[in-house]
């Protein structure tokens, strides 16, 4: 479920409201300026908080992650998880370590477009989503703009997802996705580095590395 959601990234509502398109155009403004510094960058390294929740139940435990972006390259790692994610863009390994066992997937990443990345949350808004500005609140002494983005299609995996971004920078701080089980799962940046120069193979999973480990290819 967290590869499918961050995997990246990064929140819809399905309503009555969906029957009526809706392009908000402050809201296209802000997220075109938020996809154009990104796509800018060299290279983005970033540490964060995230959760998961379901309807219901107590409030979710925050854990702690680490990502590189770079285009629609990504390199995870959910140390708590026992979870490491590479995508070169052609490839996708999902290592994991519980310790005692050693296992890599192998997925064509293809395969998984229709998965949210962390990539891809800079750039979900250009298809297949409505989108409106729904105002402005200080998220940790900063003023971000909210912005709600939903389905334009009944039955999507991801229902909603709510962009937190930095009135002033036009950074994404932030955001959350509520998926088609009832789930929410909150992201949030806790620092950024968006001068980070990153080789191409550091998103590519190299078995050397890690010792003995199974490989599970389902290319």
């Amino acid at each position: 479920m967290l590869q499918r959601c961050l995997l990246f990234i990064l929140i819809f509502s399905i309503s009555s409201g969906l029957a009526f398109s809706q392009k908000d155009p402050k809201a296209k403004v802000i997220l075109d300026a938020v996809s154009e510094k990104y796509q800018s960058l060299p290279g983005l390294k970033a540490i964060f908080e995230y959760s998961y929740s379901l309807e219901g139940e107590s409030s979710p435990q925050s854990q702690t992650g680490e990502i590189a972006i770079k285009g629609n390259k990504y390199h995870l790692l959910l140390p708590d998880q026992g979870q490491e994610i590479f995508n070169d863009g052609k490839t996708v390994w999902t290592f994991i370590n519980s310790g005692t066992y050693k296992e890599v997937t192998i997925n064509s990443a293809s395969d998984m477009e229709d998965e949210l990345k962390p990539s891809s949350v800079y750039t979900i808004y250009k298809k297949g989503y409505n989108y409106a500005l729904k105002g402005e609140k200080s998220l940790n002494g900063v003023l971000v703009q909210i912005i709600e983005l939903t389905a334009e299609k009944s039955g999507e995996p991801f229902e909603k997802v709510t962009l937190m971004v930095d009135k002033n920078k036009k950074d994404l701080v932030g955001w959350e996705i509520l998926d088609d089980q009832g789930g929410k799962l909150m992201y949030q940046f806790k620092s950024v580095d968006t001068k980070t120069s990153l080789p191409d193979d550091y998103f590519v999973f190299n078995a050397s590395k890690y010792g003995k480990v199974e490989v599970i290819d389902l290319r």
